[in-house]
């Protein structure tokens, strides 16, 4: 029989605030996370894309010094939002062998390997700093922020999967408290990716907007004159357990996490399938889960990047599972006001999707001016009761490589 997961802490440091409750504030007043980029490199290396969503608390200002020097962006990122959603949790009496962490990255510790590469090049082989490799390893996050900082001896698995990855640890973590391997396991994903290497790349690729001069309305997703993605930096943390082990420690519980999906469209290095095929298996798959029907879900936080292929792909493959009914379904694209924090994004939609249950209100989508007559969604612009009884809400990340991942919620 299947167990329940409930969702019993929270955590994040977004572009939008240091913490969930700064966060979520932001998110409901229809505020931006995008700014300028206050960085020499910006004009030394004549980037085309002059703005990103940073985040709003830098990590020095809450971390040890001696933990910023031994941790990447990322990981540093990632601690502090496991730590927030620790404490949210009540900080639980738990055998180490029974903590898990299912964490995930995009990209990893890109700062720190670059970093080295400069100093190698320019001062030689002997200043390459000796936490190099630990720093920078994609794995970095899970097992030596997390994990050692938790005292997790049960698993510490990390997904790299795009930006898909950090659903894809919130379902690998479902799966994992359903095969008994852990009590109690911290997932979710982190990204420190705004550097010069990446924005000139994601540039060429034509896939970042260009409105550098209105930063702020830059990630416009469904709107007719939406133009790219915009990247952001963060990280999200959710501590999941079962009910009975929640329950049993009277835990504060959130939401329940009832299923997930995860699929690989095997297509396009880049691009989507354009019909959402592996989408709409994904969404299937969570539905399958979760024990639901597509008329018990009444809000979905979408993928939506603002790019002008993958915002009509993930409507097709959601015109394509709930058919009609999608129209009912209040939709809310929040990349609109914190960028795209890549392999971090699913982690922190999903709060955002939690927090929508908990309180019964859809977040707002912000900068949708015109929507695109091809995407006829009911899109959340200002916050939205979701109404009382049950409610399922879902959760969609799709990254490069085609992977698909899409998390189920259920109230409580």
């Amino acid at each position: 029989m299947a167990k329940k997961i409930v969702v019993t802490g929270l955590g994040t440091s977004s572009p939008l605030g240091g913490n969930v409750a700064d966060t979520w504030k932001a998110l409901l007043a229809g505020e931006s996370g995008v700014s300028t980029l206050d960085h020499d490199w910006v004009a030394q290396y004549d980037l085309p894309v002059t703005f990103a969503g940073q985040a709003k608390v830098h990590p020095s200002e809450v971390l040890e010094r001696h933990e910023v020097k031994r941790l990447d962006p990322s990981s540093q990122l990632a601690l502090i939002s496991a730590r927030e959603a620790w404490a949210d949790a009540g900080s639980p009496d738990v055998d180490p062998e029974r903590l898990g962490v299912d964490y995930a990255t995009g990209i990893g510790g890109i700062w720190t390997l670059l970093d080295a590469w400069d100093t190698l090049r320019e001062r030689g082989a002997r200043r390459v700093l000796p936490m190099t490799v630990p720093m920078l390893m994609p794995n970095a996050a899970a097992g030596i922020a997390l994990s050692m900082h938790l005292g997790a001896r049960a698993f510490a698995r990390t997904v790299a999967s795009a930006c898909a990855s950090s659903t894809e640890s919130i379902v690998n973590a479902y799966e994992h408290l359903q095969a008994g391997l852990a009590d109690i396991i911290v997932a979710g994903g982190t990204e420190a990716a705004i550097h010069p290497i990446t924005i000139a790349s994601f540039s060429s690729m034509q896939a970042l907007s260009r409105r550098n001069d209105s930063p702020e309305t830059a990630s416009r997703p469904y709107d007719v004159a939406r133009d790219g993605f915009v990247m952001g930096e963060g990280a999200g943390s959710i501590v999941l357990e079962t009910e009975e082990h929640a329950k049993a420690r009277g835990a504060r519980i959130y939401a329940e996490l009832a299923g997930g999906g995860v699929t690989s469209d095997a297509y396009h290095i880049t691009a989507p399938d354009p019909e959402g095929r592996g989408a709409t298996r994904a969404t299937m798959l969570a539905l399958e889960h979760a024990g639901a029907s597509i008329d018990d879900v009444r809000h979905i936080n979408a993928h939506a990047t603002s790019t002008p292929v993958g915002d009509i792909a993930e409507y097709k493959a959601m015109r394509s599972v709930f058919g009609d009914r999608l129209d009912q379904i209040a939709v809310s694209a929040t990349k609109a006001s914190t960028g795209h924090l890549l392999g971090g994004t699913g982690a922190l939609e999903a709060i955002f999707t939690i927090l929508a249950l908990h309180e019964r209100t859809a977040p707002p989508t912000i900068n949708l001016d015109e929507q695109d007559k091809d995407i006829p969604l009911d899109v959340v612009t200002s916050p939205r009761s979701l109404g009382t009884g049950d409610v399922l809400a879902i959760s969609n990340s799709f990254g490069f490589g085609g992977h698909n991942a899409v998390a189920a919620f259920r109230s409580v």
